[in-house]
């Protein structure tokens, strides 16, 4: 099958499949639905195919690798040659050095503190309130929904509801179920820098790849989410604005720099344990009789979930491999899997597969984040709970099915 045909038939199996356990089908707002596929469309033609968006991007990598070398700078100083500085023995083999805990993740520190310098500053409001109204006026949803689902693109899915928090208790059933979607279907920006830094050997203008998956999956996690839970009455605020947070640069600074700890913290714990467990699995796996390879979860992966890449536009004789990489990202999370594409020989994935895969791996639907997503708004929103709970499980299929087609999208222009 032709690749574009393949990538297209894989979108509408994908919105088949929402489609089919939509809670009320008759319900589905086939506007909302049509408006969101096109805009996905329009916004990968023109972030990936216009000369001024890829000069664009090609200035942001440039930004990364000046990011890289300040975030070097600090680790250096602190933590010496386990941070990047000079080493005072000779490197037996080429990356021998590399740590990844002190030279690669603390990027996140970094890009923190500067996320919140940008919002203090007002230039990220500017861009999310683009945006929101991009999607209020073209989709047709809420500004409660359209403002919370841009700040996706940039913050977490937490704080991205937060922005809009007056506005949850009086949001309908299928309005919150966007708000969740949104936080799954994308990634937050302070972790940007440090995926692109993973894949970006593997795949040139990484970036640029990742920065247009977050944008292209906005519109996805709305169409997917209001097919599976379709919204009923009337769009909840228009126009809303975003509040300030700070009082200060300084304090923006310091709270940036607050939270980024607390995310680095929080991805080093996972990262141990979650790569622990997952060789444990294996352990336990490679006592199974096999036929010449041992068994492994990456492998059982791999085999459940090729359906779901061959779908997303991956050739049948790669998509066992995308496929472990996706159950990775779902059953583990999106980093992990990012270190096993960006560890995968050259010859197990094409570049084209390799930039599918970007985009149909950049997104939190993982089990680790929904218990976060259900912790952090019920919290938030403890009048809801109850829904929030019931809805979470959904937002794991519904924030799966928007980075796929992230990838079908992508693999129709390749």
């Amino acid at each position: 099958m032709h690749p574009l045909l393949q990538s297209l038939l894989g979108y509408a199996a994908f919105v088949g499949i929402a489609w089919a356990i939509s809670e009320k089908r008759r319900a589905i707002p086939w506007r909302t639905v049509a408006a969101g596929v096109l805009l996905q469309f329009v916004l990968a033609v023109a972030i990936l195919k216009l000369p001024a968006a890829q000069a664009a991007f090609a200035a942001l990598n440039d930004a990364l690798l000046a990011l890289e070398r300040a975030t070097r700078a600090g680790t250096s100083l602190v933590f010496g040659y386990l941070g990047g500085g000079t080493l005072p023995f000779a490197e037996s083999a080429a990356g021998a050095s590399f740590v990844l805990a002190f030279q690669a993740l603390p990027v996140v520190l970094v890009m923190s503190a500067l996320s919140a310098l940008l919002f203090h500053w007002r230039i990220l409001p500017l861009l999310v309130r683009g945006l929101s109204w991009l999607l209020e006026r073209t989709l047709g949803v809420g500004g409660a929904v359209g403002l919370s689902t841009a700040a996706n693109v940039f913050v977490g899915m937490v704080e991205a509801p937060l922005l809009v928090k007056p506005y949850l208790a009086r949001v309908s059933r299928g309005e919150l179920f966007v708000i969740l979607s949104a936080g799954m279907a994308g990634v937050a920006g302070t972790v940007m820098a440090l995926y692109a830094g993973i894949v970006g050997p593997r795949i040139p203008g990484a970036l640029g790849h990742i920065l247009a998956a977050s944008f292209i999956s906005a519109p996805a996690a709305i169409v997917f989410a209001v097919l599976m839970v379709p919204p009923e009455g009337a769009p909840t605020g228009r126009d809303l604005r975003l509040p300030r947070v700070d009082g200060s640069s300084m304090g923006a600074i310091t709270r940036g720099t607050t939270e980024g700890l607390q995310l680095l913290l929080n991805i080093v714990a996972m990262l141990i344990v979650l790569v622990a467990l997952v060789a444990l699995a294996n352990q336990m796996l490679a006592w199974l009789p096999d036929t010449g390879t041992p068994w492994s979860l990456q492998r059982l992966l791999g085999f459940a979930m090729a359906p779901l890449a061959w779908l997303a536009g991956i050739p049948w004789s790669e998509a066992g491999t995308a496929g472990a990489l996706l159950g990775s990202k779902t059953i583990l999370n999106e980093l992990i899997a990012y270190l096993e594409l960006a560890a995968l020989p050259p010859e197990a994935l094409s570049e084209r597969s390799r930039v599918i895969m970007i985009y149909a791996l950049c997104g939190f639907a993982n089990l680790g984040s929904l218990g976060i997503l259900i912790g952090g708004l019920t919290t938030m929103l403890p009048e809801r709970r109850q829904e929030i709970i019931a809805l979470g499980p959904r937002t794991l299929v519904s924030g799966t099915l928007a980075t796929l087609s992230c990838g079908c999208v992508v693999g129709t222009l390749y």
